[in-house]
């Protein structure tokens, strides 16, 4: 009813313009014949004019009707420069912000609605210089103040910014056309006031917040610099740290655009992710699940049987699988593409230099006009009394650990309820090790929604593990992890401990303390992934927010083009469309938020399910757990979020990325041809629930009076 009012009172303002033809005074004849008439008048009434005056002004400005350039001069000649002046600043900035405000009570939720992701980075910009770009807009007149107004009320720019921005702005442009109206009787043509001279002059002035901020950023950098001498030639352009996902991309770019890039790595290339983490944890869940495919083969009308599972082929598999992904990352196929490798451990001397520590003794000294650190995360390990002689494993020791054994270790603790942890209480239990997982939250999986939880809860447990949430391990006797439920002692002996609660950047040894680069949790820097020092970025897990191999091959783009040519353009990295896949049996995988997210930011979200016990597919493998989950706007097909559980699940998420990533909907993808009988198909059929739900039954009423005339 509000929007309605606010309507009501606008549309009559407008139509009283025309009908009445307001406009007639608010031309140059008509203003000068009406400030004659005024004149004996405002001898006897000068307040009366003055509160009139103000009124029209506010008036005509709030409605967005030409004039407010003709109410200037008309100001000038009725009441001088100066007081003149003060009665439009006020009258000026009073009336845009009411037109400010009008556009965005009735406008900005619509259109938030349907460009919202467009304009999250406006807002972020408008969050940072707002003042800076309205500044400018105000200053330059080429640009039509009632747009301005109507376009930032779309915005999330604050009222009382706007308001006092615009009056600083638009004063010295409401001086000259004051001080012209002392003239009104002289002028013919407001060209004349709006001269090229004129609007040369304000663009510059409206320049000015940008220049002044350009120089206070040589500033700051000179600031932060200070202390250290730059050299005036560099050995390369670039030095990468860390040989994982991040620091390969990164130097692959650098060599791609024939960059000199040296890649320092003290130990095996590839990182985490091919030597301890995604490659040898897959291998071992294949193998696992082959294991369960064996015990289950019933479902598939064939003879279940009890695998034998001689560890150490198994470990042996993992290892070969290594070595066969290797060659992806290796030394010499990196030194072919140009990329100068050197092993060993890398010290940042100052913002342009790196010293090298050889592994083959003897050191080396780089200076270099940009460095990428790329040095990964470690897993965390807990203060627990005892854990240090407990002879504790990690997912960067346990491979060779367990390599080195000839049977499976019969009772596995694990400590931790997220992805690694478990992927691994999964894996092992399926080979035929007694699992005991502890997590001290209520449930696994923490992050995604309870309906996803509790189906990982069920797949671990029909796997065998036994799942211990709730519970706080605080300390190890021994090869005994004693944890506490209740108030309660609970005992869970192993013969080996998998500690997996997480991952923390590593940080230290690489000179950023000595330098001064600022460090928390994470490597910290901007939105173009630099420093303190415009010329050292991080990419990868070392800079967060995410610990993903994909999100860091992402930011090594990123940061290698800043690094490089950051000169001339610098590009913000883009975290909107972030998928995660938890490698259990079924699978879990996901982008964007998720029901408890869209609870705990405020967002409204439709759900859409599609349950895969439904799908031939699925059906035919029987492969029938789990279920496709979509999150969108309420009444829009645009996509928010998608979990999706059960087999190949991170392969099917690849649709809903692309979807997302791309602004493509659910109707869209309902009106794509997926091959039958796929797992794909899930993504169709749950796209055709959301358009039954959304069906208009108003029309399908409408078309079903149709029908029923056609058949007479």
């Amino acid at each position: 009813m509000k929007k309605i009012v606010i309507l009501a009172v606008l549309a009559a303002l407008v139509a009283g313009y025309f009908i009445f033809d307001l406009g007639q005074y608010l031309t140059l004849p008509g203003i000068k014949a009406l400030a004659a008439d005024l004149a004996a008048f405002q001898q006897r009434n000068a307040l009366a004019v003055i509160a009139g005056f103000f009124i029209a002004y506010v008036v005509v400005t709030a409605a967005s009707v030409p004039g407010a350039a003709v109410l200037t001069l008309a100001a000038g000649a009725l009441f001088g420069v100066v007081q003149g002046t003060i009665i439009v600043s006020f009258a000026s900035t009073i009336g845009a912000t009411l037109a400010f405000l009008s556009s965005r009570y009735l406008l900005r939720d619509t259109i938030e609605a349907r460009f919202g992701e467009r304009l999250k980075a406006i807002n972020t910009g408008l969050e940072r210089d707002g003042p800076f770009y309205l500044f400018s807009l105000r200053m330059i007149p080429v640009f039509p103040f009632f747009v301005v107004n109507l376009v930032m009320g779309l915005t999330r720019i604050r009222t009382w910014t706007y308001a006092w921005v615009s009056q600083l702005g638009m004063l010295l442009g409401t001086i000259v056309y004051v001080n012209a109206g002392t003239q009104l009787a002289q002028i013919d043509s407001l060209s004349g006031i709006a001269s090229p001279a004129v609007i040369g002059s304000f663009v510059l002035l409206g320049i000015v917040p940008w220049i002044a901020k350009g120089i206070i950023g040589i500033i700051k950098r000179r600031k932060v610099y200070a202390g250290f001498t730059k050299p005036k030639t560099f050995d390369r352009n670039l030095v990468v740290i860390g040989a994982g996902s991040a620091g390969l991309v990164s130097a692959y770019i650098a060599a791609q655009v024939k960059a000199s890039v040296t890649l320092v790595e003290a130990n095996e290339m590839g990182g985490d992710c091919l030597n301890t983490g995604c490659v040898p944890s897959k291998a071992i869940i294949k193998s696992a699940k082959v294991a369960a495919m064996m015990r289950g083969a019933d479902k598939y009308g064939l003879e279940a049987t009890t695998p034998k599972v001689p560890f150490k082929a198994v470990m042996a598999r993992v290892l070969d699988t290594i070595k066969t992904i290797e060659p992806h990352d290796s030394v010499e196929r990196y030194t072919d593409l140009g990329v100068d490798v050197v092993k060993g451990y890398a010290t940042i001397i100052d913002p342009w230099t790196v010293e090298i520590a050889l592994n083959d003794g003897g050191t080396q000294r780089l200076t270099t006009r940009s460095i990428i650190i790329a040095s990964g995360a470690a897993p965390v390990v807990p203060d627990i009394p005892g854990i240090a002689d407990s002879g504790y494993l990690t997912s960067e020791t346990l491979w060779n650990a367990f390599a080195a054994m000839d049977e499976a270790p019969q009772r596995i603790a694990v400590l931790g309820g997220g992805p690694i942890g478990c992927e691994l209480s999964q894996a092992f239990a399926r080979l035929g090790s007694q699992v005991t997982q502890i997590e001290a939250a209520d449930r696994v999986l923490g992050r995604e929604d309870d309906d996803v939880s509790d189906l990982a809860r069920a797949s671990l447990e029909e796997a065998g593990v036994r799942l211990l949430t709730g519970h706080k391990a605080v300390r190890i006797e021994g090869r005994t992890l004693i944890a506490e439920h209740g108030g309660a002692e609970v005992p869970v002996p192993f013969d080996a401990l998998i500690v997996a609660i997480g991952r923390k950047a590593r940080l230290t040894g690489f000179g950023l303390e000595a330098i001064g680069v600022d460090t928390a949790r994470t490597v910290t820097t901007d939105e173009f992934l630099a420093t303190k020092f415009p010329n050292i970025f991080a990419a990868g897990d070392v800079a967060g927010p995410y610990q993903f191999t994909h999100t860091a091959s992402h930011q090594a783009w990123y940061a290698s083009v800043n690094a490089l040519f950051g000169t001339f353009r610098k590009f913000k990295a883009d975290y909107r469309v972030i998928p995660a896949v938890t490698f259990l049996d079924p699978e879990i995988a996901r982008v964007g938020i998720n029901e408890r997210e869209a609870e705990e930011q405020g967002i409204d979200v439709e759900v859409t399910r599609y349950e895969l016990d439904d799908l031939d597919r699925a059906i035919a493998e029987s492969e029938t757990r789990g279920f496709v989950k979509v999150l969108t706007a309420p009444g829009k097909d645009k996509v928010l979020g998608a979990t999706i559980v059960g087999s190949h699940a991170g392969e099917l998420l690849a649709e809903y990325v692309l979807a997302m990533k791309h602004g493509i909907g659910l109707n869209k993808i309902l009106g794509t041809i997926h091959s039958y009988p796929t797992m794909a198909e899930a993504n169709k059929f749950a796209a055709g629930n959301w358009k039954r739900a959304n069906k208009p039954e108003g029309l399908l009423k409408w078309v079903e009076r149709y029908h029923a005339w056609r058949r007479g």
